[in-house]
């Protein structure tokens, strides 16, 4: 009897510890969505940013990792531009997105410096469309209200069917609007934990400015250059080459389409989640200073305003809106 209630304590000990360990794993599926408020934190940087380049952004985003290394390539290449750039990228085997980056250095850069931020923008893009569409939206509808989105000699901006579109005044020369993302929407945001601004693409203070605009023409001839690119606001995604765009990374978990029997989830195997994570996107880019352990939002994520001191960025010419 004693053997017997033995084995019975010992049996009922590893069930108790492997349901304990089973139920301790971390699922995608168990990654809880983003507010509406917490993804207009999240577009804030980029909500007023001509559309089609918003759609590079977003579709890029889901391939963090290319952005490390297109951002290195681009470090080891500062002599080439123009037709020059164009062609020796075009012979990389990153994804189209990263590729069309390639024509603003500065949001290339932007991105890589801000990997933590950008990492949950391309998760927001796979698994909430519909919901970063709406939040796009819903800041340029404050920015306008603000009056601080308006057409301009660099742009134009146009209400259609309730859907603020922004396109380039030109068809070959894309400004990309210098503002403070806490400032410009009106009524102040919450910093985005640990997003550092970038020379060229941050202006401090109120309102909008302009610096000097990117020539995109020459890079027509290839079809992941600039006129590739929209949005689709009804569908709520980006467009490619006249068709909606799927990222095929395996570095951003893509929970509508979850299949438990798939080992590595999806993820490339030189990034994992790091714990705390609260999205679905991942941590421990570790290429930089600029990662910060605390870059990922947590429960607290809207504590602290912003209160100004992040300094200028480049300012090459134009004016303010």
């Amino acid at each position: 009897m004693a053997l017997l209630l033995s084995w019975c304590l010992t049996l009922l000990s590893v069930e108790t510890g492997f349901a304990y360990q089973t139920g301790a794993l971390p699922s995608p599926l168990q990654a809880a969505q983003q507010s509406p408020g917490q993804l207009q934190q999240l577009v804030a940087p980029i909500a007023l940013y001509p559309d089609a380049l918003i759609a590079q952004i977003v579709a890029a985003a889901t391939y963090p990792d290319q952005i490390v290394k297109a951002q290195e390539w681009m470090e080891k290449h500062k002599h080439l531009e123009g037709d020059k750039l164009a062609k020796e990228v075009n012979k990389e085997s990153w994804d189209p997105a990263v590729k069309a980056l390639t024509q603003f250095p500065a949001v290339l850069a932007n991105m890589n410096q801000n990997l933590a931020w950008t990492s949950e923008l391309g998760d927001a893009y796979v698994n909430q469309q519909q919901a970063l569409n709406q939040a796009i939206q819903t800041m340029r509808q404050r920015a306008q209200q603000a009056g601080n989105l308006n057409t301009t000699a660099q742009e134009t901006v146009t209400n259609k069917n309730e859907t603020i579109v922004i396109q380039p005044a030109a068809p070959d020369v894309v400004y990309v609007p210098q503002y403070d993302p806490w400032l410009v929407y009106g009524d102040p945001l919450a910093v985005f934990p640990g997003w550092y601004p970038y020379p060229g693409l941050y202006w401090e203070g109120p309102g909008v400015y302009w610096g000097l605009g990117f020539g995109v023409g020459l890079f027509a001839g290839f079809g992941w250059g600039w006129h590739g690119w929209g949005y689709d606001w009804r569908g709520g995604r980006a467009i490619y080459n006249r068709g909606g765009y799927i990222s095929h990374s395996r570095s951003i978990v893509d929970r509508n389409d979850f299949r438990p029997n798939r080992e590595d989830f999806g993820r490339s195997s030189a990034f994992r989640p790091s714990a705390g994570t609260r999205s679905g996107a991942f941590s421990g880019f570790n290429h930089s200073a600029f990662t910060r352990s605390s870059s990922f939002r947590g429960q607290s994520s809207f504590g602290g305003f912003h209160s100004g001191g992040f300094g200028g960025g480049f300012h090459g010419g134009g004016g303010r809106r």
